[in-house]
């Protein structure tokens, strides 16, 4: 049984949200068992609303809640007793094995680092985010936000951890490796892209070479490797121009009579689309290099959404992540940062 513990209290639709993920992910997967963390009489007043298996949901009381508001780094070591502290400590004390959070994005990856803790001889953790690309597969981006000044060994590591997980959970034999950069040849690029080219060649892993942003989505590559700023640059571009491109296609569509007609006509083609650009499906974004599954949902999450985090953290834990990265990263040389 794969112990997830949700913090019922993190993202914008929380607790309800939370509460009504939990209860579809329940129904969707007999193997797993959900603690929910917050204030225990909000979410008994929730859970009242559903039918579910009572066997397999319980109820961790925390009365405090951190929001995005908190400074991290302050709010993880004052907020004791917030739903996400809670949360962390239980994964940490081995009373959990994933956590599910929409919450503070920042508060999830210091009380992650800090808590949980990083596996060992792992220099930073990084956040993952997987991306659809025009072939119909998917593209992991790492680093996506948690490290915005790195060191060309975190980006080594981050290219492991990478192809661990798409290995694992995606179930790609052989992970096809690209670093973000203005160019493809191998002299290309700024002090840190042209120092991390020679270790990811060095590295266990399927390089592919550098990345132009144009080639992101083509499908030519399985894991895009780049700084957090840099990442989290690509990803809020990527999903602002997936929205903006759709509802502009929405306008021309329904702008004449023949548009309405061919909109019509191709509806379940634009609906397939729309459902692979959907970002719950996916359910979040997984913290690489925890001792422990650490799932960052998007905080404006809804329950389906949540749902796919707990399904995204049963699948981490099936294919043991961890496990795999642990070994790859000691067998790494241990560069002076």
């Amino acid at each position: 049984m794969y112990r997830v513990i949700m913090d019922a209290f993190g993202g914008d639709n929380a607790p309800a949200a939370v509460v009504e993920g939990a209860v579809k992910a329940l129904s969707r997967f007999d193997d797993v068992s959900i603690i929910l963390c917050g204030m225990e009489n909000t979410i008994r007043e929730e859970l009242g609303k559903h039918q579910y298996d009572t066997s397999r949901i319980s109820i961790l009381h925390a009365e405090e809640v951190i929001d995005c508001h908190d400074s991290p780094t302050l709010a993880i070591k004052r907020k004791k007793n917030s739903s996400l502290v809670k949360a962390l400590e239980a994964v940490a004390a081995k009373e959990a094995d994933a956590i599910v959070s929409a919450g503070s994005t920042g508060a999830l990856l210091t009380g992650a680092t800090l808590i949980v803790r990083r596996i060992k001889g792992i220099k930073r953790p990084a956040l993952a985010s997987l991306l659809p690309t025009r072939t119909g597969g998917w593209l992991m981006l790492i680093d996506c936000g948690a490290n915005a000044d790195c060191k060309p060994q975190y980006l080594q590591q981050f290219a492991v951890m990478a192809s661990a997980y798409m290995q694992g959970v995606m179930g790609i034999k052989s992970p096809r490796v690209g670093l973000l950069n203005n160019g493809a040849e191998a002299e290309k690029g700024n002090e840190l892209t042209k120092a991390v080219y020679p270790l990811l060649e060095e590295a266990p892993i399927n390089f592919a070479g550098n990345c132009e942003a144009r080639e992101i989505l083509s499908g030519d590559y399985d894991v895009l490797v780049c700084d957090g700023f840099s990442g989290n640059v690509v990803l809020k571009y990527t999903e602002g121009l997936s929205a903006t491109i759709l509802a502009m296609l929405k306008d021309e569509l329904i702008a004449d009579t023949k548009s309405k007609i061919g909109a019509l006509l191709a509806k379940p083609a634009f609906r397939r689309m729309k459902k692979k650009m959907d970002y719950t499906e996916v359910g979040g974004a997984p913290l690489l290099g925890i001792n422990g599954c650490v799932i960052k949902a998007h905080g404006s999450s809804d329950a389906k959404a949540f749902s796919s985090a707990v399904m995204q953290a049963r699948q981490f834990l099936a294919a043991d992540i961890n496990g795999t990265i642990a070994p790859a990263i000691e067998a790494l040389p241990d560069l002076k940062d």
